[in-house]
C-alpha cells in the first residue's frame, strides 16, 4: 500500500493519464474524518473534467462492481472512505507530522505563539480539520498567554458533531465499549465484545483528540458505569486503582497511585509515571500537595519527550504554590523545557534562579540546574552568562563533593577555561569529568564526559561516551536527552573522520529532536549536517541546510549553531574560490568562542589566500595553543598545515609533518585536502613531479569519499602540474548520503519525500539519483529496488 501525502496527487495524475489512453481504473483514498479526503476530491474535480469521484462511508458491492466496470476503459473512479479498500488499489492519508501541523497553524493564525502552536498540534494528532477548528476557536486570552491552551475541540466542532451523531446511533453494547475507550486509553479490544468494537469503528480510538471529545460528550452515567466495571475487572495495578478512585473517591488511593508512579519512574517508564502523578494530583485537594504531584508529572513528561504536556502541567502547578523550594523546582523543569525549545538566554536565567532557590535544600538538583544553565548560555554564545554561572558554581563548591556533583562542577570549570584559552586549568578539570563518568550512572554524565573528551581531542573516547549516552538515555526512558547525546556522537565521528557515522547520527538527531519538539536541538543537528556537506564540497546541500536553520537561529539567538552555520558557509566559500567572503564570514561573525577556535584552520586558509598574514597568525596562535595543550593528533596535523600555508622557508617540513599526523590519526579527508594544498604549493614552486605524487593521492582519497567537487579540483591541479593521464574513472560504490537516498527511493519515497527526510533540496536529490543510477548501472526506480533487495 502506498503511503505519504506527496504521493496522493502523483497517484491521481497517473490514474487520469491511464484513463486517457483507455487503461482506466480505480483508486481508493483512505483516511479518518478530517484527514483531507474531501479537499483532495474537490481539487481533483476542479482540475479534471468528467472524472468520477465519490465519498462513501463503506465500499459496498455496487461500488466494487463499478470499479470492475471502469477498469481498462477511458474512465477513472476515485473513492474517498474511512473503510477498508476491499482489495482495491489505495492510498492512505497519514496524519500530519508535528512540524507540518505547526506550519499549518502558523498559516491559519500568523503570529501564533510557538508554545501554543505546539500544544494545539499535540492535541490535534495530525488531523488537518482539527487544526483548523482549534485555530478558529482560540480566544484573545489564549493567544495572549493568559489562559491555557484548549484541551478539547470546541463545542461547535464539525468533527465532534460527527462523532456525537455516530455515537447516538450505536447499539447499547457499542456505546459501552466507546465509553470504556474514553475513560481508559489502554483498553484492550480483545477483551471486549468484538461485534460491539467493530460497530463502534473509529470511535474506539485511544488518541488524545478523540478521547478528549468523548470524555465530554459520552453521557456521565455511561462513563461512571465504565469506571465501575474497570475498577472491578482489571488486575491489580495503577489502572485499577485509578478507576477505583474515580468510583469511590477514597482519599488514600492518591497515595497508592503515587507509589505506582514512583515504581514506573524507577523502571524508566516516564509516560506511565506522568499519567499516575497527574491522576494523583486530580484526587488531591490540598493545593501544595497537588502542586507537588503536578511537578513530578511535569518532570516525567519532560523526561519522556513530551515538553508541551509538561509545560501545560507546569502552568497549573505554578498557580497552586508560593513555597520557594517548590517554585524553584518548577523553574528547574521549565528551564529544561526552555533549553530545548525556547530562548536559551531565558532558559539560562531561569535555571540559575532555580539553582539559587535549591542550593540550601536540594543541593544535587541545584548543581544539575547550573550544568543546564551553562549549556543554555553556551547555546546562546553568551560568555558573560557562562562566566556568571561558573562563578556561582565555584562559590557553592565544597571540598567533599560527591562524584555526581563534582563531575558537573568540573565540567563547568573546564569548559569556561577552554573558552578563555586557559588550558592549564581546563585540561585537569575536563580529564576529571571523563574519569568520573564511570562512577556516575545515567546518560547525563556520559554527555558531559563526551563533550569533555571532544575538547580534549580524544575523539575515540568522546564517541564511546556519546554512544553510551544515547543507549543509556533510551534504555532508561530519558527520551529528552537522546538528541543532545547525538550531537556529540556526530561531532566525535566527524573528528574521527567517520563521515558516514556522523551523517547518520546528525540525521537521526534531527528526527529525534523534531519528534519531541526540541527545536534548538534540531538546529544544532542541521548545522552539523551543513558542515558535513560543506567539508565534502557539496555546496548546494550545505546551503540548503543552512537556509533551513537560519530562521530559528535568528529568532532564538542560537549563537552556537549559528557559528557552526557560518563555519559551514565559509567552507562553501573556500570551495568556490571566494576566500575574501569566507574570511569575512568567520571574522565578522560575533560567534561562539569555542567554535571559532575549531574553525581557525579555515580562517588561516582564507586569510593566506587574501594576503592577510596578521589575521592568519592571530587565528593560528589560539588554535595551536589548544591543539598543543590537548595533544590531539588530528588537530596538530591541522596546525602544521596552517604553518605550511603561512611560512616559506619551513613550509615543506610543516606539510610533511601534517601528512604524517593525518595518517597517524586516520583523518583521510583532511589528509587529502592537505595534499591538495601542498601539491598546489609545490607546483607553483616549480616542483611538478613532487606535486603530482601528492595530488594523485588526494584524487584517490577524494574519490573514495565521492567528494566530486574536490576530485575535480585535485584533477585540475594535476593537469596544471603536467599530468595528462588523470581522467575520470567509474566508481560503483555509493557515498553514505547516496546510500540513504537509494534506500529511501527503493522503499517507494518520491524525490520530494527524500529531500524532506534528509534535509536536501529537491534538485540535489535529482542530481544524486542520476549519479546513483549511473554508478549502479540501473535505469529506473524498479531496477534500483531489485538491485538493493
Amino acid at each position: 500500500m502506498l503511503r505519504g501525502r506527496e504521493r496522493q496527487r502523483v497517484a491521481v495524475d497517473a490514474l487520469v493519464d491511464r484513463a486517457r489512453v483507455g487503461r482506466g481504473g480505480v483508486l481508493v483514498l483512505r483516511g479518518e474524518a478530517g484527514s483531507g479526503k474531501t479537499a483532495l476530491l474537490n481539487a481533483v474535480m476542479h482540475s479534471y473534467e468528467a472524472l468520477l469521484c465519490v465519498d462513501v462511508p463503506v465500499l459496498d458491492d455496487e461500488l466494487l462492481q463499478l470499479a470492475h466496470d471502469v477498469t481498462g476503459t477511458h474512465a477513472a473512479l476515485l473513492i474517498a472512505t474511512e473503510a477498508e479498500p476491499r482489495g482495491l488499489p489505495s492510498i492512505t492519508l497519514d496524519p500530519l507530522d508535528a512540524a507540518t501541523s505547526v506550519r499549518v497553524l502558523h498559516d491559519l493564525v500568523p503570529g501564533l505563539p510557538a508554545t501554543l502552536a505546539a500544544d494545539l498540534a499535540d492535541l490535534a494528532c495530525g488531523n488537518p480539520l482539527a487544526l483548523v477548528e482549534l485555530a478558529g476557536s482560540l480566544t484573545s486570552a489564549q493567544l495572549g498567554g493568559i489562559a491555557p491552551a484548549p484541551e478539547v475541540l470546541p463545542e461547535n466542532s464539525s468533527l465532534r458533531r460527527r462523532w456525537r451523531a455516530r455515537f447516538d446511533v450505536l447499539s447499547p453494547a457499542a456505546r459501552h465499549v466507546v465509553a470504556l475507550a474514553a475513560v481508559d486509553e489502554e483498553i484492550d479490544a480483545e477483551t471486549l465484545d468484538l461485534d460491539a468494537v467493530i460497530e463502534a469503528g473509529p470511535l474506539f480510538d485511544s488518541r488524545r483528540l478523540v478521547r478528549s471529545a468523548l470524555l465530554v460528550d459520552v453521557p456521565l452515567p455511561l462513563r461512571r458505569r465504565a469506571h465501575a466495571e474497570l475498577a472491578e475487572t482489571l488486575p491489580s495495578g495503577a489502572r485499577r486503582t485509578w478507576h477505583q478512585a474515580v468510583t469511590t473517591r477514597e482519599a488514600g488511593l492518591a497515595d497508592v497511585l503515587i507509589a505506582h508512579a514512583e515504581h514506573a519512574r524507577r523502571c524508566g517508564d516516564f509516560a506511565t509515571a506522568a499519567r499516575d502523578h497527574d491522576r494523583a494530583a486530580s484526587l488531591t485537594t490540598d493545593s501544595e500537595q497537588r502542586a507537588h504531584h503536578l511537578l513530578k508529572a511535569a518532570a516525567d513528561h519532560w523526561a519522556h519527550g513530551a515538553p508541551h504536556r509538561s509545560r501545560a502541567v507546569l502552568r497549573t502547578a505554578t498557580k497552586l504554590t508560593d513555597t520557594p523550594e517548590l517554585k524553584a523546582l518548577l523553574d528547574l523543569v521549565a528551564g529544561g523545557i526552555d533549553l530545548g525549545e525556547s530562548l536559551p538566554d531565558v532558559a539560562a536565567d531561569r535555571l540559575v534562579r532555580a539553582a539559587k532557590g535549591l542550593v540550601g535544600t536540594r543541593r544535587t538538583l541545584a548543581v544539575a540546574a547550573l550544568g543546564f544553565a551553562g549549556e543554555a548560555a553556551s547555546i546562546a554564545g553568551d560568555h558573560r552568562r557562562y562566566t556568571a554561572v561558573v562563578e556561582f558554581a565555584q562559590e557553592i563548591r565544597r571540598a567533599d563533593e560527591p562524584a555526581a556533583t563534582r563531575l558537573t562542577l568540573d565540567h563547568l570549570t573546564g569548559m569556561l577555561a577552554t573558552f578563555d584559552g586557559r588550558h592549564d586549568v581546563a585540561l585537569p578539570a575536563l580529564r576529571s569529568v571523563v574519569d568520573l563518568a564511570g562512577q556516575v550512572p545515567g546518560p547525563q554524565a556520559r554527555i558531559w564526559a563526551s563533550q569533555a573528551a571532544y575538547v580534549l581531542g580524544d575523539a575515540t573516547r568522546s564517541h564511546e561516551m556519546a554512544t553510551s549516552a544515547v543507549t543509556a538515555a533510551r534504555e532508561s526512558g530519558y527520551t529528552a536527552l537522546v538528541p543532545w547525546a547525538l550531537v556529540y556522537r556526530a561531532l566525535s565521528a566527524l573528528l574521527l573522520d567517520q563521515h558516514s557515522a556522523a551523517l547518520t547520527a546528525a540525521t537521526e538527531g534531527v528526527h529525534a529532536a523534531t519528534a519531541i519538539g526540541q527545536h534548538n536541538a534540531v538546529v544544532d543537528h542541521l548545522t552539523i549536517l551543513a558542515l558535513l556537506a560543506a567539508l565534502r564540497g557539496d555546496a548546494d546541500t550545505a546551503l540548503h541546510r543552512i537556509d533551513t536553520a537560519t530562521e530559528q537561529i535568528t529568532q532564538r539567538g542560537l549563537m552556537r549553531p549559528g557559528t557552526f552555520g557560518a563555519w559551514a558557509f565559509a567552507c562553501v566559500d573556500l570551495a568556490r574560490d571566494r576566500p575574501a567572503d569566507a574570511l569575512d564570514r568567520l571574522r565578522l561573525h560575533p560567534g561562539h568562542a569555542g567554535i571559532k577556535v575549531m574553525a581557525a584552520p579555515h580562517v588561516v586558509e582564507a586569510a593566506v589566500a587574501c594576503g592577510q598574514q596578521s589575521t592568519a597568525d592571530r587565528a593560528l596562535r589560539r588554535f595551536e595553543k589548544w591543539a598543543g595543550a590537548t595533544g590531539s593528533t588530528a588537530r596538530l596535523a591541522l596546525s602544521h598545515r596552517c604553518h605550511g600555508l603561512l611560512e616559506s622557508g619551513t613550509a615543506d617540513e610543516h606539510f610533511e609533518e601534517a601528512i604524517r599526523l593525518h595518517r597517524a590519526s586516520g583523518t583521510a579527508l583532511e589528509l587529502a585536502k592537505t595534499e591538495l594544498l601542498y601539491g598546489n604549493r609545490l607546483r607553483r614552486g616549480r616542483k611538478p613531479k613532487a606535486a603530482r605524487e601528492h595530488l594523485r593521492d588526494a584524487v584517490r582519497i577524494f574519490q573514495s569519499y565521492q567528494a566530486d567537487h574536490w576530485v575535480d579540483r585535485a584533477r585540475a591541479e594535476l593537469r596544471a602540474a603536467g599530468d595528462s593521464t588523470s581522467e575520470p574513472r567509474d566508481h560503483p560504490g555509493l557515498t553514505p548520503q547516496q546510500a540513504q537516498i537509494a534506500r529511501l527511493v527503493a522503499e517507494g519515497a518520491t524525490n520530494r519525500e527524500v529531500a524532506a527526510r534528509l534535509f536536501l533540496s529537491h534538485r540535489t536529490v535529482e542530481h544524486h539519483l542520476r549519479n546513483i543510477f549511473a554508478r549502479l548501472g540501473v535505469r529506473s526506480r524498479v531496477e534500483l529496488t531489485r538491485r538493493l533487495d
